[in-house]
């Protein structure tokens, strides 16, 4: 209940101080998770994206360790790195460091997270839920922005103050 009230309090004080009403972020713990994003999935497609920042302005490491939804089988932690000219993309079992003072971002071509075996295909307008657990500040229910499929990266109009 307690990380519930830290959640909406965080996310009050960001719309109240950004003045974006389309806005969205998320706080467990002192990590600030920001604007979680997915894409609108295609017809037949079985995977979903997932994206965000998350900002650690405390003095110790944490790890993004799991996340689960309601909307998939499985979630899966995934890195895209370039091995030469051969893109690669691979499970992190052992999830995400985030360094203490720093933040990481998932996004495509980098962090990002994979929706497996997805009941109800992602739409474009919509909102999906989630839990991202942190090995220390534990678990925090976001919600994921449903973007246009082929778009661009971020979802909603909210996310078009950000890139200025």
């Amino acid at each position: 209940m307690r990380k519930f009230l830290n959640s909406a309090a965080f996310l009050a004080a960001f719309l109240l101080g950004t003045g974006l009403a389309g806005a969205h972020g998320f706080k467990v713990g002192e990590l600030e998770i920001g604007h979680p994003y997915s894409r609108a999935m295609l017809p037949g497609a079985k995977v979903g994206g997932g994206y965000f920042k998350i900002v650690n302005p405390g003095n110790t490491d944490d790890r993004l360790v799991s996340v689960s939804s309601d909307r998939a089988t499985s979630v899966q932690i995934h890195e895209m790195s370039m091995d030469g000219t051969i893109m690669k993309m691979r499970e992190l079992p052992q999830g995400i460091v985030v360094p203490a003072g720093d933040t990481v971002e998932l996004k495509p071509g980098g962090y990002h997270l994979m929706f497996m075996n997805v009941s109800q295909p992602f739409k474009e307008g919509e909102m999906v839920k989630a839990v991202l657990t942190f090995e220390k500040a534990g678990p925090v229910e976001v919600e994921f922005a449903v973007g246009p499929a082929g778009g661009d990266a971020h979802a909603g109009d909210a996310h078009k103050e950000h890139k200025k």
